[in-house]
């Protein structure tokens, strides 16, 4: 099978990697040994295959073979199915980047399944080198180590989304508001942090649905750390709940700080317009064709220029004084 990764693991320690998967079925006869293969965008004809080596659930590889599966944990007779998603969060483009990882876990096994090779399972693997004592744990501490890290991928999203919420709170204070790109670009963001909690809170239950002290799935050993991993889980939960309510304050403080603008724009565009309606009036009234005081006389001409300069000095002054100007 192309784009697979395999290991194969005795007493917590690294006996070999890269072998065919034709072998696996060798090294599982050592009631000690315990296998990993990561499949990279199988065909359905590999899955197949998978399945029929290791006895996975039907359902399961038809989940697999689906588009997007929400966060779950389905059990099976011989085996765990578990659906998770990492996340990247794309600022730039205001996208929130979701893979989807299966994994069906064994007794022995453990079978990872992406989609594509942009999530790699390096740090994974990296986690596993690093802590041979617990490795010896077989297949469950394999399983602590993604769900770690996956995890791990929602608090970088987290962090982007706090940062941008910050740029976007001293935004819109400024005086230049957010014009209509920049308002798109917000809405799509907004979008994006409800589809994070979307993923986090199936992903919250799959967890808790692996701590339940009588499904077995844990060993007592290892039960800290998959309360570790439940802890940051409802962390991210709860960041996440408060980054919507952020969001939904920033968007009631924009809408608020329009309509001030606004009303600055119209109280200013009236104050203008009061003053420019004063020599409007006088000079027609004095257009008139009848006789008026001072009509013919070169008094009149300067008492209405004199008119019409106090009155609107008096305007702009009183404008001025009430903050319209």
């Amino acid at each position: 099978m192309s784009d697979a990764t395999t290991r194969a693991y005795r007493d917590g320690q690294l006996v070999s990697q890269g072998f065919d998967l034709a072998a696996v079925s060798d090294y599982l006869e050592d009631p000690s040994a315990i296998v990993w293969i990561d499949v990279c965008g199988p065909t359905a004809t590999q899955l197949r295959d998978l399945a029929q080596e290791f006895g996975l659930h039907q359902l399961a590889v038809e989940d697999t073979l689906g588009r997007y599966q929400r966060p779950k944990l389905d059990r099976y007779a011989s085996h765990l199915f578990l659906a998770c998603n990492t996340v990247q969060a794309d600022v730039k483009n205001a996208k929130l980047n979701v893979k989807e990882i299966d994994a069906f876990i064994g007794d022995r096994w453990l079978v990872t399944v992406r989609p594509d090779d942009e999530f790699s399972m390096a740090p994974v693997v990296q986690r596993w080198d690093l802590s041979p004592d617990l490795a010896t744990h077989g297949v469950s501490f394999m399983l602590y180590a993604l769900l770690d890290v996956v995890v791990d991928t929602y608090f970088d999203a987290i962090d982007a989304f706090d940062q941008y919420c910050d740029h976007v709170s001293n935004q819109i204070f400024s005086d230049k508001p957010l014009d209509p790109t920049q308002q798109r670009h917000w809405f799509e963001m907004r979008r994006s942090m409800v589809r994070l909690h979307r993923t986090v809170v199936p992903m919250r239950d799959s967890i808790n649905s692996l701590l339940r002290r009588g499904s077995h799935a844990v060993p007592d050993e290892l039960y800290p750390y998959f309360e570790d991993v439940y802890d940051h889980v409802l962390r991210v939960n709860e960041a996440s709940d408060s980054l919507r309510e952020l969001v939904g304050t920033i968007m009631e403080a924009n809408l608020t700080l329009r309509d001030y603008r606004q009303n600055q724009i119209m109280k200013k565009v009236s104050s203008w317009a009061a003053i420019i309606a004063v020599p409007t009036l006088i000079t027609g009234f004095y257009g008139m064709n009848v006789p008026y005081p001072g009509f013919g006389d070169p008094w009149g001409v300067v008492a209405a220029a004199g008119l019409i300069v106090v009155t609107c000095a008096g305007l702009y002054r009183l404008f001025r004084r009430v903050d319209w100007l």
